[in-house]
């Protein structure tokens, strides 16, 4: 993608993203993700009805009267993104390719973060971690952050879920919000690590997925190709047995997925790319809401 074109999607991307996050997101992103934890305010004398643990003896005994520690939520975040760039999510049979609803995903995410004075950070991973981008705030930041996802090309193929959340684990050392973003096309255990990244961190999971992930279209002998691994294989899609077989084996992959995710505490949304995942998101932030 040369200079220009670049620039116009990111440009396009950023006007898309922006209005969302303002006009849909900023008060559900605000309600879903809270922050760290309660911080001192001031010092304000005693009212009816505060509570009596929070009187500061020390001012109460020089003004002779009583005063109490008054608090408000610490709103500043850390968001991470957690963003699988294996060779999978370019692919797209139905709609957009999923490494497009990823982008947009991914930006809609960050503009709500920064409209929130949050920093925002990102993980790019395949097989491996192929690049770390440290969290910072603004806009500038989150255009780089754009360009990046749009622009990436990643050293490795493959997917390992496992490994980016150890990298998260052990490089963010405070507490953070993390999305991980990725189609779950991953032979690795996981299981252990996103637990732990859950108990460190608040993690929540997005798939972005295909139709013909899913599902495979009636065209008869057809020639497939493993995108990671290079595998090929010839498939009869005219037999309804195939077809059937090929469904089930998506099902169980989701209900694995889902039971999976749910064990380590995770809130997973599965978007596919003809999908508004606009509704997706907001009923993520909506069931994250009344945790």
């Amino acid at each position: 993608m040369d200079a220009n074109e670049l620039l116009k999607k990111v440009r396009k991307i950023e006007i898309k993203s922006r209005g969302l996050s303002r006009n849909i997101f900023a008060g559900e992103y605000h309600t879903a993700f809270k922050g760290r934890g309660i911080v001192f305010s001031e010092v304000r004398e005693y009212q009816y009805g505060d509570d009596i643990r929070d009187i500061d003896w020390n001012v109460t005994a020089r003004h002779n009267r009583p005063y109490v520690k008054s608090y408000e939520e610490e709103r500043e975040l850390t968001v991470m993104l957690l963003i699988d760039v294996s060779a999978s999510r370019n692919f797209g049979a139905v709609g957009e390719a999923k490494k497009e609803i990823m982008t947009e995903i991914a930006a809609t995410l960050a503009f709500s973060s920064i409209q929130n004075n949050d920093k925002v950070g990102v993980i790019f991973f395949s097989d491996k971690v192929e690049k770390f981008i440290p969290p910072k705030k603004g806009r500038k930041h989150i255009l780089l952050i754009i360009r990046e996802i749009l622009n990436f090309k990643p050293e490795d193929k493959g997917t390992d879920i496992d490994a980016a959340l150890l990298y998260l684990n052990n490089v963010v050392k405070k507490r953070c919000t993390a999305f991980l973003l990725s189609d779950f096309i991953d032979g690795h255990d996981y299981r252990s690590t996103m637990s732990i990244a859950n108990r460190k961190h608040d993690l929540a999971a997005i798939q972005v997925y295909d139709r013909r992930d899913a599902k495979l279209p009636d065209v008869g002998l057809m020639h497939l190709r493993d995108i990671e691994t290079g595998q090929v294989c010839w498939v009869d899609t005219s037999s309804s047995k195939v077809r059937k077989l090929y469904e089930k084996e998506w099902y169980q992959r989701q209900q694995r997925l889902a039971e999976n995710v749910a064990r380590c505490g995770v809130d997973l949304v599965s978007i596919a790319t003809n999908d508004d995942y606009v509704k997706s998101l907001l009923a993520l932030f909506r069931k994250r809401a009344v945790h």
